[in-house]
């Protein structure tokens, strides 16, 4: 039988001095009796001004765990002097 299987494998804290911002990686497989076939990624990255209505609730967590006001002032701040 087959299944495909979707997971949030890797969700990683990267700071940019100022700001930090989530890397989300999610891996797809297809497993058969067991057996992983095959797999496939994506990454995505959450800001400190994102909406996080759609993320997972282990992002979410972390997000609220990490974005502070100060980050998220900083991070707009740098979005409107961006060249």
């Amino acid at each position: 039988m087959l299944e495909k299987r979707v997971t949030q494998d890797k969700i990683e804290v990267v700071s940019t001095g100022e700001w930090s911002v989530l890397q989300v990686r999610t891996k797809t497989a297809i497993i058969e009796d067991g057996n992983e076939l095959s797999s496939s990624y994506h990454r995505h990255v959450v800001v400190p001004t994102d909406d996080l209505t759609n993320e997972s609730d282990e992002v979410t967590a972390i997000a609220n765990a990490v974005f502070t006001q100060e980050m998220e002032d900083a991070y707009t701040a740098a979005q409107g002097t961006a060249v």
